[in-house]
């Protein structure tokens, strides 16, 4: 689970097809036409995206998410939610509701959280998504409205969904037992990959 933005809508820079002599240029200042900040849930073993656009970041948004997931996987036995070290990922309102949505568990999921570690972004496969999401629809764009930038990523995030239904895949890549060394404490083992300081 993570939010993307917020990003205002306006000209974009990025790759394009222009006439030869012809120099796409992007204004350096520019009024902005809105913002959004997408919120949105990777399912990682069917790979679907489940999206909506907030407000602003907080716990409520939070709240929405979680219930709203909990009502379309409602089949499911538990959910696990993953997501970083944001604040608002680990309020006392949020840790009530779910307290709250356990308590209540029978007909839905019960809900288990399982927070990410702080500066552990390269860990939530989410990230992938969106970076996807913004070079295929936010790079290079110049939408007239908010309007018609969200029906462009919701566009985006429905062929994505499509294209996974009918071509399962899990989310993410494995990168357990991919280590340098053993997983062991020893004297001689040189765990730091040596490529960085």
């Amino acid at each position: 689970i993570d939010e993307f933005g917020p990003f205002a809508i306006k000209m974009r820079g990025g790759k394009a097809l222009a006439p030869k002599g012809h120099a796409r240029t992007v204004p350096q200042f520019q009024s902005s036409k809105g913002s959004l900040i997408i919120t949105a849930a990777l399912e990682l073993s069917t790979n679907q995206v489940t999206h909506f656009y907030s407000s602003a970041k907080n716990t409520a948004e939070m709240v929405r998410l979680v219930r709203t997931l909990v009502e379309k996987y409602a089949d499911q036995e538990r959910l696990y939610f993953s997501w970083d070290a944001a604040s608002w990922h680990a309020s006392k309102r949020l840790y009530s509701e779910v307290d709250e949505i356990n308590r209540t568990a029978g007909d839905h999921p019960e809900v288990k959280l399982v927070p990410l570690p702080c500066c552990a972004q390269f860990l939530n496969v989410i990230e992938s998504v969106f970076s996807g999401m913004a070079r295929a629809v936010i790079h290079n764009s110049d939408y007239p409205s908010v309007d018609a930038c969200k029906m462009a990523i919701d566009r985006h995030f429905e062929e994505r969904n499509r294209h996974f239904k009918e071509n399962p895949r899990r989310a993410g890549n494995r990168i357990w037992g991919k280590e340098r060394v053993e997983a062991r404490f020893s004297e001689a083992n040189n765990c730091k990959e040596t490529r960085y300081r």
